[in-house]
């Protein structure tokens, strides 16, 4: 009977190693087709062809380019918010978007998981409140 169950939970865990593997795939999968389609949508937006956008193009791409549009929609971004937008996806604060941080920002911002995305963010508000804690402490100790 050891024998059986032992055969049976090994199965179980081989089949759940196996589909974990395959979800895996097929996610990157999705992953590379999805950033696919938004190359194509920075080539549309683009309207000066310099590699890079601007605030501007990202205001005429939400009015022009069908595709941009509808992804906007779907992660329920309308024209009020495209400033707020276009400061997250330039991370590196320049005034100009190249096209990987279009993709690699606009893929995470459709794809994250809110669960993921509010785990995350209780971390770094935690973190900001010890650190201005430390702050503070230092600030009282120097003035005594």
């Amino acid at each position: 009977l050891n024998l059986i169950v032992a055969v049976i939970v090994d199965t179980f865990a081989e089949n759940r190693e196996n589909d974990i593997r395959s979800k895996a795939l097929e996610l990157e999968a999705r992953e590379d087709e999805e950033k696919n389609s938004l190359y194509a949508m920075f080539k549309h937006i683009d309207l000066d062809g310099n590699g890079l956008l601007s605030l501007n193009e990202i205001k005429e791409g939400a009015k022009k380019v069908a595709d941009f549009r509808h992804l906007l929609r779907v992660m329920d971004i309308d024209k009020n918010d495209l400033r707020q937008l276009f400061s997250i996806i330039d991370e590196d604060g320049n005034g100009e978007v190249d096209c990987t941080e279009f993709i690699e920002v606009m893929w995470r911002m459709k794809n994250a998981d809110p669960k993921t995305a509010t785990k995350f963010l209780r971390y770094m508000m935690q973190r900001l409140d010890n650190e201005a804690k430390g702050i503070h402490a230092d600030l009282t100790l120097s003035m005594a």
